[in-house]
């Protein structure tokens, strides 16, 4: 079935025509026809198949723009937007217990939940995007909040009156309101700022390669890989250099770095926009959404044809939403097909004019993909609840283990950069070994389908988890035989043991992650990319939620009736593992369920 072009065109034209119009001018000819709808947008011509425009809304050469020329501004505004946010995120545990004096379970909370808040904006970000600015707008007005709020971060902890002072021994006064107020204003601008970026970025980096071209579509693949790359790249300076800093050489100084990358971020935005191409927005999706929910209830009564031909679509090559190609009909949730049936009356006034009582094909599909796409979606909560143990209780059960080589001490944070390392190892590995590996036997453009390649990640969560269950049980052990179990001391184990669990967490990652972002731009409506990188965000937001939940459940039960409870401050006392275990539990049973949701998913055909 042909994909059909953009917006921008109108009608075909005879063959004879566009030979005459071929010979009779100039590109800039060509560019006004084009404008005007007269000719044709054929992905193997001089301009774009899939209606991307330049900054001014014209449309845009293909030798001038998009590809691998606009992409080392995004890969570049990604690398530092991320070592300014892990510069963060990777460390906070540890500022707020060391710095704010907060106790082990409710300074994981607070990252928990902060951490998921940044991944619940992004659907603000992407609303606003698919609607109203597009992605290059919304990501650059997103980005001043980000910057605002990196700025705030880096004033609390550098100015005396808005930080608590140090403990004297075993006392340590806490944050006042006041103190606490700047500090977190300045956490949640950060969230709210990572709410334009994080929808859009992607997305736009994949917009530089057009979906018609069947040579760009295979490099928009490889630019998923190379993409988590760049986040991973920033992230490793963070983990590394940004926490040894912020440990050793103070707090002001560990948060202004970040600062100051994220200023870097936002120039080398700017600087590529003479190359960029742009998706026009579409309006709303949720209103879409939502007007094919009223018309099919409204028609409740009325029978949807058999014949799916019959069902209301625009005559003309071009999607009636802005920016979006028309989708195939698909013959499951036939219920929501009732939107886009032609009633009596509306054929005798002849007016389809009201999308809130006569919705197109491809408006009533965007819907259904959008439903389908759901189990496959939830299955990533648990994944992310795994991952957020990264910056949480890895890194509480590091500061309860030996963390000195020789007289240097290695902050226990800074073990995340084993995460990172491993995917820098495994991107470029799946990429250009493991993947022309799998095409000569799957005959797959990309080697293994998202499906697959998410459904590996999901199985290497579950020895993650058991990792590190096994280095707790060894650890709590120890802890035993020298009798350190009522002290609250590091147990003379290598935090180097660390290291597998990190490992197999950065393999999983480039599986599951990378995995998402494919799928959920690739099967997306062309009108709700952002939404859906939104969406594939908000299972990391509810992943830490869900961390969050689950830790003050655990703590709830196992400290009833006075006891130690899995997770006290003294970590020496708890049962760290059991904690790991049953996320490890939960994780096997995500996986089953994921195998049986995959199966059943159909594939987004377009019209």
């Amino acid at each position: 079935m042909e994909v059909f072009s953009s917006s921008l065109i109108c009608f075909d034209l005879s063959y004879p025509e566009k030979i005459k119009l071929q010979t009779m001018g100039s590109i800039e000819e060509e560019r006004l026809l084009l404008e005007e709808g007269n000719i044709e947008n054929k992905s193997s011509g001089l301009y774009t198949g899939d209606g991307s425009v330049d900054i001014s809304g014209k449309p845009v050469l293909k030798q001038n723009t998009g590809n691998w020329r606009a992409c080392p501004f995004i890969l570049g505004t990604e690398c530092c937007e991320r070592l300014a946010y892990y510069g963060i995120a990777t460390n906070l545990v540890s500022y707020l217990t060391h710095k704010l004096h907060e106790g082990n379970v409710s300074a994981a909370r607070n990252v928990t939940t902060w951490q998921g808040t940044c991944y619940l904006t992004p659907l603000i970000g992407a609303v606003l995007a698919d609607a109203y600015w597009g992605r290059y707008w919304t990501i650059a007005a997103f980005s001043t909040i980000y910057f605002i709020g990196m700025c705030t971060l880096t004033l609390s902890a550098s100015i005396p009156a808005l930080k608590p002072a140090e403990c004297v021994g075993a006392l340590c006064p806490s944050a006042t309101p006041a103190q606490y107020a700047v500090f977190f204003f300045g956490l949640y601008l950060i969230a709210l700022g990572t709410g334009g970026i994080k929808p859009c970025v992607s997305s736009f980096g994949a917009d530089q390669f057009d979906d018609t071209d069947s040579n760009e579509r295979v490099k928009k693949g490889s630019f998923f890989n190379w993409f988590y790359f760049s986040i991973n790249i920033g992230a490793l300076i963070s983990s590394s250099l940004i926490v040894w800093i912020q440990d050793n050489a103070g707090w002001g100084l560990g948060f202004g770095i970040p600062a100051l990358f994220m200023g870097f971020a936002i120039a080398s935005f700017f600087s590529g926009t003479s190359l960029y191409r742009f998706q026009r927005p579409g309006g709303s999706p949720i209103t879409r959404m939502c007007q094919v929910l009223v018309a099919s209830f409204r028609k409740w009564n009325l029978e949807v044809p058999n014949d799916s031909t019959l069902l209301y679509e625009t005559q003309d090559k071009a999607s009636a939403i802005e920016g979006s190609r028309k989708i195939e009909h698909s013959d499951e949730l036939r219920c929501l097909d009732k939107a886009a049936v032609v009633s009596d009356a509306e054929i005798k006034s002849g007016d389809f004019s009201n999308p809130w009582i006569l919705c197109t094909v491809t408006q009533v599909e965007e819907l259904k993909i959008l439903i389908r796409m759901f189990p496959i979606w939830a299955t990533g909560i648990v994944f992310s609840a795994v991952y957020a143990q990264m910056s949480t209780l890895f890194v509480e059960q590091g500061m309860v283990m030996d963390t000195s080589i020789g007289s240097f001490t290695i902050p226990p944070a800074s073990l995340s950069s084993f995460d990172v390392i491993s995917v820098i190892f495994w991107v470029p590995i799946y990429d250009k070994i493991i993947v022309p590996i799998a095409r000569k036997f799957t005959g797959k453009e990309r080697g293994f389908s998202e499906l697959q390649r998410m459904g590996i990640g999901l199985f290497l969560s579950v020895l993650c988890m058991s990792a590190a269950a096994v280095v707790e049980i060894n650890r709590l052990r120890l802890a035993r035989e020298l009798e350190l179990v009522d002290q609250n001391v590091s147990v003379p184990i290598s935090i180097f043991w660390q290291i597998p669990q990190y490992f197999l967490l950065g393999a999983a990652e480039v599986c599951t992650f990378i995995g998402q972002l494919e799928f959920f731009y690739d099967q997306s409506p062309d009108a709700m990319r952002s939404l859906c990188s939104a969406l594939s965000l908000l299972t990391t937001a509810l992943g830490n939620y869900l961390s969050s939940f689950i830790l003050t459940v655990v703590t709830y039960f196992t400290t009833a009736g006075g006891k130690t409870g899995w997770i006290p401050d003294n970590l020496n006392k708890g049962h760290l593992d059991y904690f790991f275990w049953l996320l490890a539990g939960l994780s096997i049973f995500n996986m089953l369920l994921y195998v049986v949701c995959a199966k059943k998913y159909k594939q987004k055909k377009a019209g």
